[in-house]
């Protein structure tokens, strides 16, 4: 009697808790609104895209994933311990129907998913210039520990952790890095590819209309990654011109000296901005892994590629 009772207090007091802990864990899941997961609410066509193609993967593979979740639950009510309960079969084996079934379908699905992603993925190559009747806003983006360089070759304009570009035009971004892996992401905008040194690889994004997203790096490269995020900006035209004019009356200028500086480990770096940069920095840099060092074509691209002031 006493074990019985004991154990009924306990079950009396613990749905107090219980109640407690769910109104706790929603209040502080509040903040956690799927509208802020922007690989579910793209801003472009490229993310778009491939977030159309996630929910068909997911639809498919439902057709496994929900019978099986319903026919256990079945099974195990229907052949519950109860009286008059469903017919023991010791003897039961096996059969072709059930085999044909569990091994068909999920293989038809693997065909399908692998046929859909293969023809996708090349649909959606990031190297693959957008079709548009406006030129590509080219980017050049650098890597670093722990920041992001955006070189602006048109425009002869740097600016760290963050990047503006006219809303009207596609993005095509240049990227490498200057110290180990990185990976460049706007999930708003499209998916990520990784930043290696010595390596250029190149992503093409475009945005529906003006506003601000959020990049990060997604691959881990040490101590201050969680703080290696940038604000991606993408403008009208009075909007560009305008940050265009702030950043070339911004005193900093992007020379080798300030480049090696630059390239010191930093934690949380505050937004820059450099009215003026190396001429071909971001060549420089590929140049400085290559399995050959020199001849030079400047004394700055000796600086940078040797590493010392």
């Amino acid at each position: 009697m006493i074990e019985a009772n004991s154990g009924r207090s306990v079950r009396r007091s613990s749905r107090p808790l219980a109640v407690v802990l769910l109104l706790a864990a929603g209040s502080l899941l509040q903040g956690c609104a799927l509208s802020d997961a922007p690989v579910l609410f793209p801003k472009g066509p490229i993310a778009l895209a491939e977030r159309d193609l996630l929910f068909t993967a997911f639809a498919i593979m439902m057709i496994v994933a929900i019978p099986a979740i319903v026919l256990t639950l079945f099974f195990a009510w229907r052949y519950r311990k109860r009286k008059n309960g469903a017919v023991y079969m010791p003897d039961w084996d096996g059969s072709w129907i059930v085999e044909a079934v569990v091994w068909l379908v999920p293989g038809a699905i693997v065909v399908v998913l692998g046929t859909l992603v293969w023809t996708r993925t090349h649909e959606f190559d990031p190297y693959k210039p957008l079709v548009s009747d406006k030129p590509a806003f080219r980017v050049q983006a650098v890597a670093l520990d722990w920041k992001w360089l955006f070189v602006y070759p048109e425009l002869g304009i740097a600016s760290v952790n963050e990047l503006a570009f006219p809303a009207d035009r596609p993005l095509s971004i240049e990227i490498t890095s200057d110290t180990v892996m990185n990976s460049l992401m706007i999930p708003a905008l499209g998916g990520q590819i990784y930043a290696m040194a010595g390596m250029r690889s190149e992503l093409n994004l475009l945005a529906d209309g003006p506003g601000v997203f959020t990049g990060r790096n997604t691959m881990y490269s040490g101590g201050g990654f969680s703080d290696q995020h940038f604000k991606a900006h993408a403008l009208n035209e009075s909007d560009f011109t305008a940050w265009k004019e702030k950043v070339a009356a911004s005193p900093g200028v992007l020379d080798a000296k300030t480049y090696l500086e630059l390239h010191k480990k930093s934690v949380a770096n505050p937004v820059s901005y450099y009215s003026s940069t190396e001429a071909k920095l971001f060549e420089i840099i590929l140049r400085k892994y290559a399995p050959i060092m020199g001849p030079y074509e400047s004394e700055a691209a000796e600086l940078i590629c040797r590493g010392a002031a």
